[in-house]
């Protein structure tokens, strides 16, 4: 069964083919610039040592998507037909309260995802342009929806709840949703392969640090809490967003900068966290390089990042009485060694010890504390796009599930 994975933005669409159940990635892709007379569209297939790469004139979704499945039967050579497109799934951020799990798509379901936009209004509209324009160049195919809202629904009222009036979470849902919930999911089902203890027997903090960042805390299986909210503003210090902050800045700093509302959201979203401290950047490889030629605005940027990820596992080390496995996935958690070892340095408290051989030049997924550690400590690169091909094969082929 071949499954097409698309996650789509407003202006640009990332793809992978598979082969399920072989998980086998038969190609992979993406186009940026979508609406433009120079959309750039490049793509991998398995096995290609380099890239190819075209420039064309793409205005819409339903022309990129066209592109793809061009490049996918003919340019490529992967497929000789359409026709052996069995699937589509796709990666949708808001599913609100209404998705707990993964759902093929019907009007219903896109009816509910139309209703959360107002609550992810720079990705819901991108994710149902997608789908609809797959809906037209592939007709009758099925596709699914995986959210990545939906691992967190586990999460109980106490812990998903702010402490404001509730009346406004029953007029208007605001609550706790939190997301990388495809990711979290992926990587606390691998810690049973590294560690050979069950998952519902664990503790686990899962660490996703990219540009954006979440931690998660996993008990049995479940998600029991995560660091972002009813947005992916709260939380962690990130590339540029802010993460937590006192609400009363709003008032005080629009005030003394004549900021509207917009704008002060802007300047938390966009021009805060590293970039905003160091002034340089929110990528946290340059934050690094800059630290070590010392710059002192980028090794302040560095320790609020690292105190501030560090502070949010000791919170959910309390809040489940202990911990078994801390995880770091995604781009900076998977590869910064510099960041794990401050972080870890950190929780000897917990009986942590972490290994630092495997912690500076090992790859992949693996173990990087010490036999002896109480806590064990590991690195498993996240895979999302896998995640949405095992729940679409599962949903189009009416299985219980593809795990074993």
């Amino acid at each position: 069964m071949n499954i097409l994975v698309l996650n789509c933005g407003s202006s640009s669409l990332k793809y992978q083919l598979f082969r399920m159940p072989e998980e086998q990635v038969l190609i992979r892709g993406g186009i940026e610039k979508i609406g433009s007379e120079d959309a750039l569209h490049t793509y991998k297939t398995d096995g290609q040592d380099g890239q190819d790469q075209t420039t064309s004139q793409i205005l819409d979704h339903r022309e990129a998507l066209q592109q793809v499945i061009e490049v996918v039967t003919h340019r490529s050579g992967v497929l000789q037909s359409v026709e052996e497109i069995a699937a589509v799934g796709h990666r949708v951020v808001h599913g609100g309260e209404q998705f707990a799990l993964s759902s093929l798509l019907t009007d219903e379901v896109k009816r509910a995802i139309q209703d959360n936009v107002e609550l992810a209004p720079l990705h819901n509209p991108a994710n149902l342009q997608g789908i609809e324009a797959m809906e037209a160049v592939l007709p009758g195919v099925p596709q699914a929806a995986v959210f990545d809202t939906a691992f967190h629904q586990s999460m109980p009222p106490e812990h998903y709840l702010y402490p404001i009036p509730y009346v406004l979470y029953k007029r208007h849902k605001v609550r706790r949703y939190g997301f990388h919930g495809t990711s979290h999911r992926y990587v606390s089902s691998r810690v049973p392969y590294l560690v050979h203890r069950d998952l519902m027997n664990l503790k686990v903090i899962s660490c996703h640090i990219g540009n954006g960042a979440s931690v998660a805390a996993i008990q049995n299986g479940r998600s029991t809490d995560t660091s972002m909210g009813m947005t992916p503003l709260e939380g962690v210090m990130m590339g540029t967003r802010s993460g937590d902050i006192d609400p009363s800045l709003q008032e005080y700093i629009s005030r003394k900068e004549g900021l509207a509302a917009a704008e002060f959201s802007s300047m938390l979203n966009k021009h805060s966290g590293l970039y905003g401290i160091s002034g340089l950047s929110g990528d946290m490889r340059k934050i690094t390089e800059a630290r070590a030629k010392g710059s002192a605005r980028s090794a302040l940027a560095f320790d609020m990042y690292e105190y501030r990820i560090r502070k949010y596992i000791g919170a959910y080390v309390a809040a489940m009485n202990g911990v078994d496995v801390l995880l770091f996935t995604a781009g900076v958690g998977e590869n910064s060694p510099l960041l794990r070892r401050k972080i870890c340095d950190n929780l000897t408290y917990l009986g942590l010890e972490l290994d630092p051989q495997a912690n500076d030049q090992g790859k992949g997924e693996r173990i990087i504390s010490l036999p002896t550690s109480r806590v064990t400590v590991c690195v498993i690169p996240t895979n999302e796009e896998l995640m949405i091909a095992r729940d679409t094969q599962v949903l189009v082929s009416g299985l219980e599930s593809w795990e074993k």
